[in-house]
């Protein structure tokens, strides 16, 4: 007899997970192992947020109960914000949901929008939390293909009217985990007429919004006129904020999906520990100086470590945003087989495109998320595994 569901045995093992497990067995055969593999950004959380934690740490109100759907400061925090930077209004009591990091509210997303048996169009490649989310509600994940020729945008066209008909939901995620892939506000327009043609709600994980190089900024989906009637956004303080630990994050947007999984979550948790929401509220009324400056170190480190991969011999585009480089994996090599012989010849963790999907393969993704020190460190391994790869135009 067993106690595990059906569709907890069914589930892929999480990719992160196994590399960890690999990593953890060099490091106690004395490999000095560098990790690339987890988008985890390495930089310290700014003091002014943490004083404003401790701060509110010590008033004695503020251990008990968040309310549901999260505290009002920090809700509204979210609303000056997207008033600030995309000049879009939003309701703080019926556009906005507080999440306990953005990860958890995209799988309840999924659980709060589809029955089982419903298709949902993931990116391809794209964050695997998309495609176990849907496994885990009873959906069906159809691949939603991306790729370089076109810029990452989604290929409407090359899914099928079937597939189209029978999906409830769409995810969209700008700028892009893997593949660094920013946009413009048309894509967007596009997207948002598609959901409207064919009665898909939109959702688009846009955790890495603020980490941008030199004059990029990325959109948001709301912006497109009428887009609160057919989409939500997820926003994310860890990386923009460097507070992953602190599990923080928002979902605004459409307001009958804001009710529909605050309703469901309000039956499975109680929203985050009240000081970090106020906390993160100083920080999105911020300047936001602290994360331009995050900014301008990862942009040191990706012209770094790319410019290496050039002189290697691989081919990588050079990404406006995000902390992640998306490469060619060498001639040779499946990206699992390269991530492998990456670890165990070099003591290095990338972490391999087919974990993000079938559209992945031949590629691999590289966290920025080491000192530059390291980087270099990074790319004299790489040099002496003397790597036949061709250069040129992934």
């Amino acid at each position: 007899m067993t106690f595990v569901s059906d569709k907890v045995k069914n589930l892929p093992p999480y990719l992160f997970s196994e590399f960890q497990r690999k990593k953890k067995e060099l490091e106690n055969k004395g490999v000095d192992v560098i990790d690339l593999g987890i988008g985890a950004p390495d930089l310290p959380t700014p003091d002014f947020i943490i004083d404003a934690m401790m701060e509110e740490a010590k008033i004695s109100e503020n251990h008990r109960y968040s309310t549901y759907s999260g505290c009002i400061e920090f809700k509204e925090a979210v609303a000056d914000f997207y008033k600030k930077n995309y000049d879009v209004e939003l309701d703080p009591e019926q556009e906005i949901l507080t999440l306990i990091g953005s990860k958890e509210g995209i799988a309840n997303l999924i659980q709060a929008v589809i029955n089982p048996g419903d298709t949902v169009l993931v990116p391809d490649p794209g964050y695997p939390v998309y495609r176990n989310g849907v496994h885990l509600a009873g959906g069906v994940s159809v691949s939603l293909p991306l790729d370089k020729e076109n810029g990452y945008v989604p290929l409407y066209d090359n899914l099928s009217e079937a597939e189209i008909n029978r999906s409830k939901l769409m995810f969209l995620n700008y700028p892009g985990n893997p593949t660094s892939a920013t946009v413009e506000l048309d894509t967007f327009l596009e997207a948002i007429s598609f959901a409207e043609e064919n009665n898909l709600l939109l959702a688009n994980d846009a955790a890495y919004d603020l980490l941008t190089f030199d004059d990029y900024k990325s959109p948001s989906v709301l912006q497109v006129p009428n887009a609160k009637d057919f989409a939500v956004e997820f926003g994310s303080l860890s990386k923009s904020f460097n507070m992953t630990g602190w599990r923080i994050g928002y979902v605004v947007g459409n307001k009958e999906v804001i009710r529909a999984l605050g309703t469901l979550k309000s039956n499975l948790d109680t929203s985050q520990f009240l000081p970090i929401q106020k906390a993160a509220a100083v920080a999105l009324k911020s300047d936001l100086s602290a994360v331009k400056a995050n900014n301008r170190i990862y942009k040191k480190r990706m012209e770094k470590m790319h410019q290496a991969l050039l002189e290697i011999g691989i081919a990588a585009e050079k990404p406006k945003g995000t902390i992640f480089l998306w490469a060619k994996v060498p001639d040779g090599f499946s990206s699992i087989e390269f991530a492998n012989e990456l670890l165990e010849e070099a003591g290095i963790i990338v972490t391999p495109g087919t974990g993000f999907g079938p559209t992945g393969e031949g590629y691999f993704r590289i966290a920025l998320s080491v000192t530059t020190e390291r980087i270099d460190e990074v790319i004299s391994r790489l040099k002496q595994l003397k790597l036949k790869a061709s250069a040129g135009e992934i």
